[in-house]
């Protein structure tokens, strides 16, 4: 408590004290600066006119120090204007003489809870920008090296649109997020949407918000994850299966960079980053018409593929030991090592779920066995399996009078799209290339 009047501090700690709070009075401004410096206190009642330095002056100087301590002023009722300019250096909130005791408790509580909130807010900041770090991603593989460097540059450049693509599973959602903990929006929210998981209808008011009776249901204003997010980033997952209409309104948005609630007749401008993440081939769909190409190529501006594991098959070791260490400290396990027969296991394995898959397989094993070795007989029986013969050389024999080459690998398309009952994207699965390449090869033999 710093203020010149020794009956008014005398009166406020009898108050403070009873409610549990331990409190000091002080005099002048410089006695407080001195003890901020040294003891810094969880909250300040500042008086506004002090006998060596005014309370705005106080505030100055704590500003230039980046002093974090909610301020609360105390002040005359004459004196509202000069409260108004301290709440603009910083302080959170004023009361006025002569005091509602349990007006001033209720503003101290406030600070407090707010103030709470702000340590809890940059903690959890401070732990997820370490936890979504550039080298928190495995990328040993030299297709990974170039898009951790393309993610970096990215990251540093401030760009509005992103678009990152890549097969379930391998791990899209987290450059999204790393991308926006090494970037200067980090300081703002990260936002995410699945949009897949809402119908069409909740999903423009979760992304614009709506105003009081906007439709049935609306009974207050609400704000939507655009503004939410503002000076941050909105990480928009599955972009690719959001219906046409929602596609539209959502090029205007980043054509406009403005959104309107429904139901209200206001533009609200926006500064927002866009990271959006997709397992479909745009491209694809853009041809086909399930996806608006002038959207398209808003997003096309920065684009980053991500390979599926299969095709990276160095990181695959690297991702087994990193998730290794961070079961062995969630579970209380000691796994040190993985066999060699294990590793040819887990290298031979095709992966169709990817990074996803990898960590799943391991955290099961980890829960159920308390082991030092990781060993072919706790890996599940599919991926035993790939240890098996090769099945090209077992059920492709070469004759002695040779074949066509081109007539095998026409027969192996035509079986992996009669399998996969026409899906390219199973068929190519089966044949362990990507969708592209099969489509390329199906129009080289004809079948497209």
């Amino acid at each position: 408590i710093v203020d010149d009047d020794q009956l008014i501090c005398w009166s406020l700690e009898k108050v403070l004290n009873k409610e549990g709070y331990q409190t000091m009075s002080l005099h002048t401004a410089q006695e407080a600066l001195s003890h901020i410096a040294t003891q810094p206190p969880d909250l300040v009642l500042l008086d506004l006119m002090l006998p060596d330095l005014s309370g705005v002056e106080v505030l100055e100087r704590l500003q230039v120090e980046r002093c974090q301590i909610p301020i609360l002023i105390i002040t005359a009722m004459n004196s509202v204007d000069s409260a108004v300019q301290a709440m603009k250096l910083g302080a959170c909130d004023y009361i006025s003489k002569p005091f509602n005791m349990d007006e001033v408790k209720l503003s101290i509580q406030k600070a407090l809870e707010v103030d709470h909130l702000r340590q809890e807010i940059g903690y959890q900041r401070s732990v997820e920008s370490r936890t979504y770090h550039f080298d928190s991603i495995v990328h040993i593989n030299p297709s990974m090296k170039q898009i951790v460097q393309l993610a970096k540059k990215v990251a540093k450049s401030d760009a509005q649109t992103i678009l990152i693509q890549g097969e379930s599973g391998t791990g899209k959602d987290h450059l999204g997020r790393t991308i926006h903990y090494q970037s200067i929006r980090s300081k703002h929210a990260l936002v995410e949407i699945n949009c897949t998981a809402l119908p069409e209808n909740l999903l423009e008011s979760e992304l614009f918000g709506h105003e009081r009776g906007a439709f049935t249901d609306a009974r207050k204003m609400k704000r939507g994850l655009f503004e939410i997010a503002e000076g941050g980033t909105l990480l928009l997952e599955e972009i690719g299966d959001i219906p046409q209409t929602m596609q539209a309104k959502l090029l205007k948005v980043l054509e406009d960079r403005r959104i309107r609630r429904l139901g209200s007749i206001k533009d609200i401008p926006i500064n927002v980053c866009i990271i959006a993440t997709t397992n479909r081939d745009l491209s694809e769909d853009v041809k086909n018409g399930r996806f608006r190409a002038d959207l398209f190529y808003r997003f096309n501006i920065i684009t980053i593929t991500i390979p599926p594991l299969r095709e990276r098959k160095q990181d695959i070791i690297p991702l087994m030991n990193k998730f290794i260490s961070e079961f062995n400290t969630k579970f209380r396990r000691n796994l040190n090592k993985i066999s060699s027969q294990t590793e040819e296991l887990l290298l031979r394995y095709g992966w169709p779920g990817n990074i996803r898959q990898l960590r799943n397989v391991l955290e099961r094993i980890m829960i159920l066995e308390d082991l030092t070795e990781l060993q072919p007989k706790h890996l599940p029986e599919e991926i035993q399996g790939s240890l098996h013969p090769d099945p090209i050389e077992s059920q492709i024999k070469l004759n002695p009078g040779g074949v066509s080459l081109s007539d095998v690998v026409r027969s192996l398309i035509i079986q992996a799209l009669t399998m996969s009952e026409g899906n390219q994207v199973r068929a190519a699965k089966l044949l362990n290339i990507s969708r592209d390449a099969l489509r390329r090869k199906m129009k080289k033999y004809g079948l497209l």
